[in-house]
Parts: structure tokens; sequence; C-alpha cells
């Protein structure tokens, strides 16, 4: 039987990979701060101690979900955070599976852990290290799982933004914002924004895992639709049995805002509800392309955003 280690077992993905993977006969140990369960370690990657040896002993495969995840304001702690936690947490997770003699490793990384490139959409050849501290600390983690040596089979699963059955992210924050109907009807600027369910991340990370081709591969994970934001709230409306909405802010007042946003907070050192940042991430585009993926390994997305809100909804309410 395989043994799976998973880290970040009790978060969004982990508890679905492990559910997932005992489906699927395999043997599953946990890595939490604080969990349970017969096979569970407590272990804080985040503390500079090196894993203890037995954390990997007799596993075959590690997927690696832990770490800090983005945020929308980042600060110098932050900074040294995502550094300790998702670059020497990985660090010291490989040296426990390398002195295990384990097999594979499969990292979840992010499509931010590099900066954008020309081409829409975006795919694996756009490798130049993002700017911000989480993508830095993303591209410097992901350079030790490839590069250091650690183990015969190791992956990268850039995801993009994940969606599903949670309370936590950007999407339920917008539903539960349209519900209130306090976010505006933003204008239609035609921007690309890729996303994949959860039930998908999972069968990627499957695929990473066992196929023998994958060792070595970063690999992008969507769910192969275009979404823009506009798309996405008038989607909403409807999922919630709102009616749809004919106007939109005009986006020079938009602008404007962002740009007073902006002003208070250098002058305040806080973050105003809209900034040019926030705008930009409402209204930009994140467009990747998941073809490697599915041409490498034979993935194909089951799921969609339009499919998936009503069940998204249902949660949250």
């Amino acid at each position: 039987m395989t043994k799976a280690l998973v880290t970040g077992a009790n978060g969004f993905i982990g508890s679905q990979l492990c559910r997932a993977l005992i489906t699927q006969g395999y043997a599953v140990r946990t890595c939490s701060r604080a969990g349970q369960g017969p096979d569970n370690m407590l272990v804080d990657l985040a503390q500079p101690e090196a894993c203890p040896p037995e954390l990997c002993a007799g596993i075959d495969v590690v997927f690696h979900l832990a770490g800090k995840a983005h945020a929308l304001a980042e600060n110098h702690q932050d900074a040294a955070e995502y550094r300790q936690i998702n670059t020497e947490g990985t660090r010291k997770l490989l040296e426990a599976a390398q002195q295990a003699g384990v097999k594979s490793f499969v990292f979840f990384s992010s499509v931010k852990a590099v900066g954008h490139g020309k081409q829409q959409p975006m795919d694996e050849t756009v490798n130049d290290p993002a700017r911000d501290p989480y993508g830095l600390s993303k591209y410097a983690a992901e350079q030790l799982v490839l590069h250091g040596g650690y183990v015969p089979h190791p992956v990268v699963l850039r995801l993009s933004m994940v969606y599903g059955d949670t309370g936590k992210g950007n999407l339920p924050r917008m539903i539960r914002a349209i519900r209130r109907g306090i976010f505006p009807p933003l204008p239609e600027s035609g921007n690309h924004r890729s996303m994949v369910h959860v039930e998908d991340v999972v069968a990627s990370a499957l695929l990473a895992a066992e196929k023998p081709e994958a060792a070595g591969q970063i690999y992008i994970v969507t769910d192969e639709q275009s979404y823009s934001t506009r798309q996405i709230y008038d989607a909403i409306r409807a999922a919630l049995g709102k009616p749809p909405v004919a106007w939109s802010i005009p986006m020079p007042l938009l602008t404007s805002l962002a740009r007073l946003g902006d002003g208070f907070g250098r002058l305040t050192g806080r973050r105003f509800p809209i900034d040019s940042d926030s705008l930009e991430k409402l209204t930009g585009s994140a467009w990747y392309s998941s073809a490697k993926i599915g041409r490498e390994l034979g993935f194909q997305p089951r799921q969609t955003l339009w499919k998936a809100l009503p069940d998204i909804i249902r949660h949250l309410s």
C-alpha cells in the first residue's frame, strides 16, 4: 500500500485531498499544527527546528500544502514570515523526505510565484520570479523542490485561484458583498481570470504523484475557462436570485476613487477599501493555460465556476 504524507491536511484543499487519497487506497499520514487522527503528527513548519525523522518514515509520496497564504496587504514582518514558512519550511520538509528515502514530492505552489508575461494566456514558459514577498517565497520553494536533488520525483503545481465549498477567499467575500448589496456593479473590462475547482486540484495532484512523466515538471492548473469580473458578478447575482443590473460604475470614477485610496494609505498607513492595487485585482487579468498538464498527464477538469456556483452559495448560506 502506498503511503502519503499530507501537510496542511486541515485546510480547504488538504482535507479534500486526504479523503480522495483514502478512497484511492492510500494510507495517509497527516501533518498539522493542530490536528487529530490515527496518524497525525503535530509539526509546525514555521519553527526553525528540523522536522522529526519519524515524520517521513515509511512515506512514499509527500503532498506539501502547508504554508502562509497570500494576504492583500503585506509588510516587512509578512515578508520574513513568508520566507520562514513557505521557503525554509519547504526546505526542512525536503530534507526529512530525503533522509527517509521518499520517492515523490508534490509541491502546491501558485501562479503568483512568477511575474506577468506578455503572452496571454500565460503558461509554464513564463518563469521570471514574482516581486512581492509571497510570490518570491513560493518561487524560492519551487527551486528547492525541482533543483535541490532531494527526491527522484519532484513536481510543482502552480494553482490558479481555487474555488469550492469554503468560506475563505476572495470569491466568498464577493458573494457575501453582493448578497448584502454592497458590491458595486463593475464595468465589463474584458479582463480574463483563471480559476480551478478544489476537486480538480485534487485530481491534478494524484496525476502528478502517479505519472512518471510528471517528474521534474511544473504544471499550471486551471479549469480551462476564462472569466471576466463582470461575468462573475452577473453570475453570482443570478445564482442568488437577484435581478440583473444593467448599469455599471464608470471606470474613470473607479480610477479616481482608487487614487484617493492610495493617498489615504500613504497618509494613515492603512489600506482604503479601494486603491490602485485592489482595483487592478478586480479589473486586471490573471489568465493562465493548463494545456501542458492536459497534454502530458491527461488532466481534464470536470468543474467550472458556472456549474459550481449554486453549491458554493448553498455552502455559504
